[in-house]
């Protein structure tokens, strides 16, 4: 059985009380939790916060939650404190982003096709590189592959470095992937992870799966051809609600 986990804070630097901002009559987070209940393949879907703000809202739409720390520095740690309440045997944790209300529920089970024979100890996704505006923006991260699709290494730099061709051709020479920020984990390895130290590589490009990889965990790389559309500041919000 695979859990559904939406982790949601109230206290963002960029964007506070984000969860519960309005799009077209409906919250944030209600319409997360709306999507990710559409997915076939989850066995449940519950909102871990650490304020009691998000927590009345979700229960007013009928959605589960449950309460967790304020202490916890990442989605993960969230996830897994979260997962120590819920009732029932789970497989599989997926952690959804509370912020990105548009998720496609087909994406969701995507993902979770990758976790069908039970080896997979974390799986998320990628997209292809479709251009060098893609490729040389910093905010998007990417991934260097092995042969199995399992993460080598995760960076904001585009790496692979193609000796002799114009940087701006890269992509049309290799195919490069970007993260698309959706996790999957197996209950006892996100047991494990979340006991591990911040790694020097975590520190350098602030991405805290460079410390799973540092550790030998294995992350296995699904591709998709659906967009994450993250909602960070309230502009973000205002050019999403205009779009739709």
């Amino acid at each position: 059985m695979i859990a559904g986990i939406i982790p949601a804070r109230y206290a963002s630097t960029r964007f506070p009380g984000k969860p519960l901002a309005d799009i077209k009559g409906k919250t944030m987070i209600e319409r997360v939790y709306e999507q990710a209940s559409m997915s076939k393949a989850l066995s449940t879907v519950v909102v871990a916060t650490d304020d009691e703000r998000i927590a009345a809202h979700v229960r007013s739409f009928g959605g589960n939650v449950v309460m967790t720390a304020a202490h916890h520095p990442s989605g993960t740690d969230r996830c897994h404190e979260a997962l120590l309440q819920l009732k029932g045997s789970y497989r599989y944790v997926m952690n959804i982003q509370g912020d990105e209300p548009f998720i496609v529920p087909a994406q969701i089970d995507e993902l979770a096709a990758a976790l069908a024979d039970g080896t997979t100890e974390i799986a998320t996704q990628m997209i292809a590189v479709r251009s060098y505006e893609e490729l040389a923006d910093k905010g998007e991260v990417k991934i260097v592959l092995n042969s199995r699709n399992e993460a080598l290494y995760f960076s904001r730099m585009t790496i692979p470095f193609i000796k002799g061709v114009d940087e701006r051709e890269w992509h049309l020479h290799h195919t490069y992937y970007r993260h698309v920020g959706m996790y999957a984990y197996r209950a006892d390895i996100l047991e494990a992870i979340t006991r591990l130290p911040v790694s020097a590589l975590e520190k350098a490009e602030s991405l805290e799966q460079l410390r799973w990889v540092e550790s030998g965990y294995r992350i296995r790389c699904v591709p998709t051809t659906y967009e994450s559309h993250c909602i960070d500041t309230p502009e973000d919000l205002e050019r999403m609600v205009r779009r739709m």
